[in-house]
């Protein structure tokens, strides 16, 4: 791991939105890294005192009951994230942050080739942006501790913890599709 991120680096925020904060998706336990939030917002302010790229990813489902329901409060970015002025911001209507977007041609535009990532759902947006991102050839890097999923049954109805559920999905993409750190060790990358 390199100690420090080249200037090509931005930051791309997935789906943290109040959506997140509904109760069913606690339905079969709690969520992991309860701090993620308080994380995020530290990366996030010291990744702009540092003057570098920040890339909101907004989903907007077109379904019905969905919590992530445009133009509804739930769809709102969460508190800790608020975009400012002169951030992008992506919207996306399935799980994965390229599919139908234009954030490989804002990437390349800019010449970005690093990505730092975090956000939630470890296992479905996070993973799924994650994936793509490293098939299409950018360096990134994933901040495990300001990412979070929730506990989750398999096809034959085992539950599965939050803690479970995100450590399989970080032992998914580790090494091949990204680099997994902490928010401590990417605040002394910045």
């Amino acid at each position: 791991m390199n100690n420090t991120l080249p200037k090509e680096t931005a930051l791309l925020i997935v789906d943290v939105q109040n959506a997140i904060d509904d109760p069913q998706w606690s339905k079969y336990g709690k969520r992991n890294n309860l701090n993620a939030e308080d994380n995020m917002a530290l990366i996030l302010n010291k990744w702009r005192q540092a003057g570098r790229k920040v890339i909101h990813v907004k989903h907007e489902s077109k379904e019905i009951d969905s919590t992530y329901r445009p133009g509804f409060a739930e769809c709102e970015f969460k508190e800790c994230v608020t975009p400012v002025s002169g951030e992008d911001i992506i919207i996306k209507h399935v799980n994965c942050a390229f599919i139908r977007t234009n954030l490989e041609s804002i990437l390349n535009e800019e010449n970005i080739s690093n990505l730092v990532v975090f956000g939630v759902i470890t296992n479905n947006s996070v993973e799924s942006t994650v994936r793509v991102a490293g098939n299409l050839g950018f360096n990134t890097y994933l901040v495990e501790d300001a990412t979070f999923t929730f506990a989750k049954p398999d096809y034959r109805g085992r539950i599965y913890s939050a803690d479970e559920i995100h450590a399989i999905s970080l032992a998914n993409m580790n090494n091949e599709y990204c680099a997994i750190i902490s928010t401590s060790e990417l605040i002394n990358m910045i």
